[in-house]
């Protein structure tokens, strides 16, 4: 078994609002290198966590984590449609290794999953479906969060499993850094956007139109004074890539989500797929990481963040 890590930023105003041409030069850059190295290592299967954004999950069931079997990509700002190459034999032995874990975890054979999913996939592979993959989405913008604890513990329970492979391993954590897009909340919605949160699946393209144009709108004026949303945090996002990188990872079960809210914004909390994937790493013992890339973009909404990461003794050789 050998393993790599990648974690990225993910932003659906990537090519919709961009900031100047020097800053998107910088990270094709930096996603050009990321990519080659991904083909390099040339993965036999990819475990990515990932966020969703009300497009696959609801709160008519909402649960904390769920693995698919079976991955169809809704298409959202931009990204590709079509299926994702799930082993689905793969995928259910990781259930039952989990769930033996003492870690509840739901289970879907027919997961649709959104950009916060499938950006990530194509920036480093150019194709949904061009290596097996088993999505694990991480619930992180619909309140009420479980503790960090159990997303680090859910991540070592996943890389213990991905030991066990006699297989190269690519462990994906995308989402984050400090960011606040305009999605709303359920508590106090009013009743045409409740609904939405708790049933709004298959939405037609006109609403997902406005749903789109709404957060360009956002990213217009994001940063500003005009704007009520939290802004990016800079020494917030710096800090949680330095606790990474130092393997600091037991500090993340203290870490308090509304503190987190308050300081980097309400979606910040996609870290959680950040967590996860570094937990799964620290199961195969200790590991040498790097920052490849860190900038606070708000035309794009995002603290955005690139950082790789494998075990000690891979990178000694």
């Amino acid at each position: 078994m050998t393993i790599k890590l990648k974690c990225l930023s993910h932003t659906p105003l990537r090519g919709l609002n961009d900031p100047g041409a020097d800053v998107v030069r910088d990270v094709d850059a930096v996603l050009a290198q990321s990519r080659a190295e991904v083909e390099a290592f040339d993965p036999e299967l990819i475990i990515i966590f990932a966020p969703d954004h009300y497009n696959g999950l609801f709160y008519d069931l909402m649960p904390p984590f769920v693995i698919a079997t079976a991955a169809e990509s809704v298409g959202d700002y931009q990204t590709m449609t079509g299926s994702l190459s799930v082993p689905a034999g793969t995928a259910l032995e990781l259930a039952r290794f989990i769930l033996a874990d003492d870690i509840d975890i739901a289970l879907s054979h027919r997961l649709q999953v959104d950009h916060g999913c499938t950006q990530t996939l194509e920036e480093l592979t150019g194709s949904l479906s061009r290596y097996p993959v088993i999505p694990i989405i991480i619930n992180s913008v619909a309140p009420p969060f479980c503790p960090y604890r159990r997303i680090r513990k859910l991540g070592d329970a996943v890389g213990r499993f991905a030991a066990g492979l006699n297989k190269r391993v690519l462990i994906l954590g995308t989402g984050g850094l400090s960011h606040e897009p305009p999605v709303p909340l359920l508590h106090g919605a009013p009743d045409e956007i409740a609904s939405f949160l708790i049933a709004g699946r298959n939405p037609t393209p006109e609403f997902r139109a406005a749903r789109q144009a709404r957060t360009i709108a956002a990213g217009k004026i994001y940063g500003t004074q005009e704007c009520p949303l939290t802004p990016l945090n800079p020494d917030w996002d710096q800090a949680f890539i330095d606790l990474l990188v130092n393997a600091d990872l037991a500090q993340v079960d203290q870490f308090d989500i509304e503190e987190i809210s308050r300081e980097a914004g309400r979606s910040t909390h996609e870290i959680r797929t950040w967590v996860a994937a570094f937990a799964a790493l620290a199961a195969a013992g200790p590991y040498r990481a790097r920052q490849d890339y860190y900038r606070p973009i708000s035309e794009w909404i995002a603290g955005y963040g690139v950082l790789s990461a494998e075990p000690r003794a891979t990178a000694a050789e």
